[in-house]
């Protein structure tokens, strides 16, 4: 049974598929709008229609680190009945100390996730050894899949090729949500390990598009919050080798990406101390959560220290979705 699960969610993986970074949605009172993370949920397994989809609650874009340890389970365990087995839920369940990562990995297994993603431990940043060892301890506790989430950008640390080498071989990790902003090192992960565990783009359709011929193996989105078609759209001409068509795809978003490098401007600068291509402004998570409530979702409020759109903000947003995007309403 451990084996058969496992080796499910690596090839699952392996086959390439959009795994969609859930927004937590917030009340204006602050509390977890768990109504509203039913109703989004539900939007994305009707979307998925047995198309390669997976949900990841409780990622970065969820915003767990600004979360209380039982909010974090309350909406892992709304997302896996929700899911209801239609669709694979891999939980985050990332922390800066292994125990409280082993507390909440367990907890997802118990109530029903197909796997969970481990973002590198942050604020104390570990030597090789006791990155590894806290990669297999969480590993041994579980008998689901885990994937590593090599994230340098969040967490001052990152897994190297060696080092990952050495992770693959621990039997139930099934996976690498790979962040690294350069693409020769992106080549060197699938090099290293891409033939034993996939290398998943962690950055998005952009990124999806450029590693794509040096072997990602599909992408994590937090754009399919509130356009999934879209995203599978991408996944499908990538899969299929239609450059033509991912190329139309990419530029297609241009319009939002320009909106959000307006707003970089507008709500900078940012106060990271890493230096580019490492540093990066939140307030695209922002624009996603305002997006998914001028759609008919429940984008809801972000939490400080990450602010919300202006409503003027907002209004330009809206033009920029339906006039320029062309999305439609859920209605």
């Amino acid at each position: 049974m451990f084996l058969l699960r496992v080796e499910s969610l690596r090839e699952f993986l392996m086959k390439g598929a959009v795994l969609v970074v859930q927004m937590t949605p917030f009340t204006r009172d602050d509390e977890v709008d768990v109504e509203g993370l039913r109703e989004n949920t539900r939007y994305l397994i009707s979307v998925s229609r047995g198309r390669p989809l997976a949900l990841v609650p409780c990622g970065s874009n969820g915003e767990f680190y600004a979360m209380k340890e039982d909010e974090i389970k309350k909406v892992i365990k709304v997302v896996v009945d929700e899911a209801g087995g239609k669709v694979p839920v891999i939980a985050g369940t990332g922390a800066a100390g292994t125990k409280i990562a082993v507390e909440l990995s367990k907890y997802s297994q118990d109530v029903g996730a197909d796997g969970v993603q481990v973002v590198l431990p942050y604020y104390h940043v570990p030597d090789e050894e006791g990155m590894y060892l806290h990669y297999k301890k969480i590993a041994e506790a579980v008998d689901i899949g885990v994937m590593i989430y090599n994230n340098p950008s969040v967490s001052k640390a990152y897994v190297r090729p060696t080092l990952m080498r050495k992770l693959a071989e621990i039997p139930n990790i099934v996976g690498v949500k790979e962040n690294t902003p350069f693409i020769d090192v992106f080549y060197q992960q699938v090099k290293a390990v891409g033939h034993k565990i996939p290398i998943v783009q962690g950055r998005g359709e952009w990124w999806y598009a450029a590693t794509l011929p040096y072997g990602a193996r599909g992408f994590v989105s937090g754009l399919a919050n509130f356009m999934p078609e879209f995203s599978l759209e991408l996944l499908k001409a990538g899969s299929e080798g239609d450059w033509k068509k991912v190329h139309e795809l990419i530029r297609r978003l241009e319009p939002l990406d320009e909106f959000i490098a307006k707003m970089r401007e507008k709500y900078g600068p940012s106060t990271s101390v890493l230096q580019p291509p490492y540093t990066t402004s939140y307030i695209y998570m922002s624009v996603r959560k305002a997006a998914m409530d001028l759609i008919g979702l429940r984008g809801g409020r972000m939490r400080l220290p990450l602010v919300d759109l202006k409503d003027e903000d907002k209004a330009e947003l809206e033009k920029v979705l339906f006039e320029k995007l062309g999305l439609q309403r859920v209605k």
